[in-house]
């Protein structure tokens, strides 16, 4: 039986608000939680950006929730050695029930040491050697590693899992699918795409498959229109410009044009349980184990009692 989890958004909360709703999913019974990893906002109405690892050490201390990140880019702006170092203890701290989402990333989080953001099929390369790098760290032996992209020299780690994390691997193409078939323990993605993860089988993926969807609750329909139109316009778009655009005042220009219809049209919004049921069956439908759902804007105390009351007796969970 698939399992529906909490997609808790770095990008619009602060780290206490975030260890909160971690909290209020385990009451509402939502199997775990995915959490995004950004260094900056998508645009600045949204007004957050946390270091995830410290919030993940929160969660792990007050819930005993599975906590995977949506996603972690091990490429650029963190090395992976330490990265391999940061999901070794998360897994210590969470008792085995960390899972490293991981992708090849986007400017916005990426640029901001000065570092060229390569094309996409290089990213893919990067992140294969990244991984390679972080698996050879979580076996607690003494590492040395001249590849090339990336050097690690004498390098072990010293508290390490009997254990290590499960690998979930992000794919939004063929190419990247692929790879997460290659290199990874599960596949994620956040549209309910049918043939993609077949793909993913097809190249002979066996694990988990993540999917994510976002939903904004309102008892007012038109309030919550309004929310999901200010905090996520770029719902709406589509194509390269997630992974290329470089500041949030970028994807704002580029979201200019897009209408509450546009995002409504794409976000279920109001008080209607089967609007929210629906757009939550198109991941089941599609196959995926493990749908995690993210509420859009601050009434996060609302949107899990509603889950709770409405959702979970529907979604049969």
């Amino acid at each position: 039986m698939a399992e529906i989890g909490a997609f808790l958004s770095s990008e619009e909360h602060g780290p206490r608000e975030l260890l909160a709703q971690a909290q209020m999913a385990e009451a509402a019974k939502m199997s775990g939680v995915f959490i995004s990893d950004h260094f900056h906002p998508w645009i600045d109405s949204q007004g957050e950006s946390p270091f995830v690892w410290s919030v993940i050490g929160a969660i792990g201390a007050r819930t005993s929730h599975r906590v995977t990140t949506g996603v972690t880019c091990p490429t650029v702006r963190i090395h992976p050695a330490v990265l391999a170092q940061a999901a070794a203890t998360s897994q210590l701290l969470l008792d085995g029930r960390f899972v490293f989402g991981v992708g090849s990333g986007e400017a916005l989080n990426e640029h901001i040491l000065g570092e060229h953001w390569p094309p996409a099929p290089t990213r893919l390369e990067m992140l294969e050697e990244a991984v390679e790098v972080i698996r050879k760290l979580w076996t607690g032996k003494l590492v040395t590693h001249h590849g090339t992209f990336y050097t690690v020299e004498n390098a072990r780690l010293y508290s390490v899992p009997d254990a290590p994390p499960r690998i979930a691997v992000s794919a939004f193409g063929d190419d990247a699918a692929a790879l997460a078939a290659r290199i990874g323990d599960g596949f994620v993605t956040v549209v309910p795409d049918t043939d993609l993860l077949a793909k993913y089988r097809q190249a002979g993926g066996e694990g988990e498959s993540i999917a994510a969807v976002k939903v904004c609750w309102n008892k007012d329909e038109g309030t919550a229109r309004k929310i999901a139109h200010q905090l996520w316009p770029t719902e709406a778009l589509q194509g390269q410009l997630s992974q290329e655009l470089a500041l949030p005042s970028h994807f704002e220009a580029a979201a200019a044009h897009v209408t509450e219809d546009m995002v409504a049209e794409i976000v279920p919004c109001g008080p209607d349980p089967e609007r929210h049921v629906e757009a939550i069956r198109h991941y089941l439908d599609a196959g995926f184990d493990q749908v995690y759902v993210n509420q859009i804007g601050s009434d996060q105390e609302g949107f899990f009692d509603f889950y709770a009351r409405e959702l979970r007796v529907r979604l049969g969970v």
